[in-house]
């Protein structure tokens, strides 16, 4: 039987310790645990790891010409690598510098993003947003893609003056950009008409860092069948279910997850998919609470909500995955080997995490831990909403808490 598997490609990672940006060793590492993990997203196997540091960037080639020796020594010595991705967006010159020394493939953090944004989109509206989001980021470093059509055109009808075919490239790809922007627009125009056409019913988003469970917990909630993977931005298209509890409807949106380093290209085209955190009556901010790291994430994710919507609203900070953490248990005895434990939901109560300003709540969409106590607290935070704007239904709002599943 033939293999019909894609071949995985080998790649090295490069990072900065760059002391002018404020990157220590500790946050490099994870940036690069990170980059990692959108390469095996992408297909591809990380074999080796470089770091530097650095006062600030090599402003040629990004890094300074002694790692690029140690470098070429290990592709010289392992020939199945193929590929160098480096962790931050490398500039058009230092891109057509770093490809002459190594003669391989480079790829920077932006650029494997959109190849990952690229794969994963669905429908014409995220392909349109990816494509734009390409384009704008291929613009100006053309000359580093196509410097084989660096001559002056020739030919029959094409003496004088002319352009040369860079310029000629440029133009096209200006003008693609120009068609997408409005193929955009009146995509947007469609989806902003959906979404008055919803009415006047209370809308719940679900926002986070990418790979923070929101498509599983929303096809609990929704009891729909949303496309959830572990892997990095498994959902790029915005998927609006009505969902009912206790006899009161909502609206509930997943959105496209974030990440440190989002590429503002993508920002700018993904805008639409942002109207719906805009426009949302609640944010469900989503929190992977196994992650090592997921305070970071937590302050990236707001620091995004803050650009995109200065109104702050209503939250419920959903600490996900409980189930996953685990924690070292400390024993009077220390001959007693120490074990891993998870905190049950009472001691997730006690902790920090449980005092935020906003409402927090502690579950596992995965093994549907705790989820009935978030379906009590998200309908408290509608049913505030929807009594306000529509005030003649309060025979929706009797106590539920009474009643038993038939009843209700």
């Amino acid at each position: 039987m033939i293999d019909r598997t894609p071949k995985r490609e080998k790649a090295v990672i490069i990072g900065l310790v760059d002391r002018s940006a404020g990157v220590t060793e500790q946050l490099l590492k994870e940036y690069l645990d990170e980059l990692e993990f959108l390469a095996d997203t992408a297909g591809v196997d990380i074999q080796k790891r470089f770091i530097q540091k650095l006062d600030t960037a090599h402003p040629v080639t990004f890094v300074g010409p002694g790692k690029i020796e140690e470098i070429k020594e290990c592709l010289s010595d392992h020939e199945e690598i193929s590929l160098l991705i480096f962790d931050d967006e490398l500039t058009p010159s230092q891109l057509r510098n770093l490809e002459r020394a190594f003669k391989v493939r480079i790829l920077d953090r932006t650029n494997l993003i959109l190849d990952i944004f690229a794969s994963r989109a669905q429908t014409a509206h995220s392909k349109v947003q990816v494509e734009l989001a390409q384009y704008q980021y291929l613009l100006p470093r053309l000359t580093r893609m196509w410097t084989h059509l660096e001559r002056q055109r020739g030919g029959i009808g094409m003496r004088g003056p002319g352009e040369t075919e860079i310029e000629t490239d440029r133009r096209i790809i200006r003008d693609k950009i120009a068609r997408l922007k409005k193929q955009l627009e009146k995509i947007d125009k469609q989806m902003a008409t959906q979404r008055k056409n919803r009415g006047k019913l209370v809308r719940v988003a679900l926002v986070g860092y990418t790979n923070v469970g929101k498509s599983t917990l929303m096809n609990l909630l929704s009891k729909s069948e949303v496309f959830a993977e572990n892997k990095l931005f498994a959902t790029l298209d915005t998927t609006v279910r009505k969902v009912v509890v206790h006899n009161i409807p909502f609206l509930l949106a997943d959105t496209v997850g974030f990440i440190r380093k989002l590429p503002h290209h993508l920002v700018e085209s993904f805008k639409s998919t942002l109207d719906e955190v805009r426009e949302a009556d609640i944010l469900m901010h989503v929190v992977d609470i196994s992650h090592p790291n997921f305070e970071e994430q937590v302050q990236i994710v707001n620091e995004t909500l803050a650009e995109i919507d200065k109104y702050s609203k209503p939250m419920l900070l959903v600490f996900n995955k409980v189930d996953a953490f685990s924690y070292i248990k400390k024993d009077e005895d220390d001959l007693t080997p120490k074990l891993k434990e998870n905190f049950s939901l009472d001691e997730w109560k006690k902790t920090w995490m449980a005092k935020d300003e906003y409402e927090t709540i502690f579950i596992s969409a995965k093994e549907k831990q705790n989820i009935d106590e978030l379906r009590e607290k998200l309908y408290d935070m509608v049913k505030e909403i929807h009594a306000t704007r529509f005030p003649y239904n309060d025979y929706l709002y009797q106590d539920y808490s009474q009643l038993t599943e038939e009843e209700e």
